[in-house]
């Protein structure tokens, strides 16, 4: 497989799908390991597997419309495996083997049949200590965004998943990418105080567009940075209601399409009336509970 990821929105020929199978059960307070999940076990409207799958379902069927690849990783029995982005990641070329936190390391063994199929000069195995996950890295051409904690706190939380030194790491490896590091609000309980991932609170789409939640960042100067870049004309930007039913994790298919779900009314609209883009809409308001959308459940492998 010739890898190939430039940007977030080119048109799409192979992705990872994550798998919903065989989820487990209902996990305790203690075992969560993001805000929403916290909020939805405590609230008792942590997700069905059999509602996953549906929501699964029929995100993969609209990928296979448009003619894409889908793969999937392998079943591990009770162990959830929604989230593929977080797994690994690619660049260009290369992808990246995330050192994921511990509560899911063993993801990485259903993915075995997949990383099989890329050339082992193609992948990269970060030195331990380098944590970094799919989430929080955004691919936009010449830039690479990374959200990141630099908190003196950053290992007491759960949600903080990249580490400055996965960044220098990443700047050995893409030394003409400019990379933007971004710093993110962290809470382990309360997800409308803190973001887990970078494409929680900003994605690029289009060709020159973003949606954008400007209380994400722990500086307004990144978020203005970011306004700098795309143009404030260019920019979607969601409430923290929005932003907690998970607005920003659309996934684009080409520059001219993506998906997203059908709730997302207002955004839906401005998407297709203001910016001309088809938008492909599916219920995805369960997954939603477990602290990720659209983006967080693939793993584009290739782009043209």
């Amino acid at each position: 497989m010739n890898l190939n990821i430039k940007n977030e929105t080119g048109r799409l020929r192979s992705v990872v799908l994550g798998q919903p199978n065989s989820m487990g059960g209902v996990p305790t307070l203690e075992e969560s390991y993001d805000a929403k999940s916290y909020y939805s076990i405590e609230h008792n409207i942590y997700p069905q597997e059999a509602d996953i799958i549906n929501e699964m379902n029929a995100f993969e069927s609209v990928l296979k419309k448009y003619d894409v690849e889908v793969l999937r990783p392998s079943i591990i029995e009770d162990y959830n495996q929604v989230f593929a982005r977080d797994v690994a990641f690619v660049i260009d070329d290369k992808m990246i083997i995330s050192n994921v936190i511990a509560d899911r390391a063993d993801e990485q063994d259903a993915y075995r049949n997949i990383f099989k199929k890329v050339e082992w000069r193609k992948i990269i195995n970060l030195p331990e200590t380098a944590h970094i996950e799919g989430g929080d890295v955004i691919v936009w051409d010449d830039f690479l965004f990374i959200g990141t904690c630099f908190s003196e706190d950053y290992r007491s939380y759960k949600t903080a998943r990249t580490n400055e030194y996965a960044i220098e790491i990443l700047k050995e490896y893409f030394p003409k990418k400019r990379i933007i590091d971004l710093e993110l609000k962290k809470n382990d309980k309360i997800p409308y105080e803190g973001i887990l991932h970078l494409d929680c609170t900003f994605n690029p789409i289009s060709k020159d567009k973003c949606i954008i939640y400007k209380d994400g960042f722990v500086d307004e100067s990144d978020y203005r940075l970011i306004i700098d870049i795309f143009g404030e004309e260019n920019c979607f930007h969601v409430t923290a209601e929005e932003m907690f039913e998970m607005f920003p994790n659309i996934f684009s298919i080409s520059p001219e399409v993506v998906v997203s779900d059908k709730t997302f009314t207002r955004m839906n609209n401005h998407l297709r009336n203001e910016w001309g883009i088809t938008v492909e809409e599916i219920p995805y308001r369960e997954i939603s509970k477990m602290g990720g959308l659209l983006r967080c459940s693939t793993m584009p492998l290739v782009r043209e």
